[in-house]
């Protein structure tokens, strides 16, 4: 029966780590990055649950004549946006674990 409160010990370590991974979850819906392209005249503001919430473009870029020029634009920072947001989450919830799991390659949480 000795290893039962190292069990108990365990499982309160889980709950403790599992309320710190909804809690930096629901957090990461406040936070937010902003990827650019073209020198800044496209930003797209990215959320820590790597949703699009904002799109910015400059007037001067918008040149009908020229669409896959804006349309490649977009795409850089959005995709700009979307890994500043995962490294943000990651970070975020690397700090909120911290000390509380072992360091396991490859394991990951939603919206990491």
């Amino acid at each position: 029966m000795a290893g039962v409160p190292n069990m108990a010990g365990m499982m309160k370590q889980v709950q403790k780590m599992q309320e710190k991974i909804a809690q930096v979850q629901a957090s990461l819906e406040t936070k937010t990055t902003v990827g650019e392209s073209g020198g800044g005249m496209v930003k797209a503001t990215v959320n820590g649950k790597q949703q699009v919430v904002q799109l910015h473009i400059e007037k001067e870029v918008v040149n009908p004549a020229d669409v896959e020029l804006l349309e490649d634009l977009i795409i850089a920072a959005v995709n700009k946006g979307i890994e500043e947001s995962n490294k943000m989450a990651q970070d975020e919830m690397a700090k909120a674990t911290n000390g509380l799991l072992p360091n396991i390659p490859g394991l990951g949480f939603p919206g990491m």
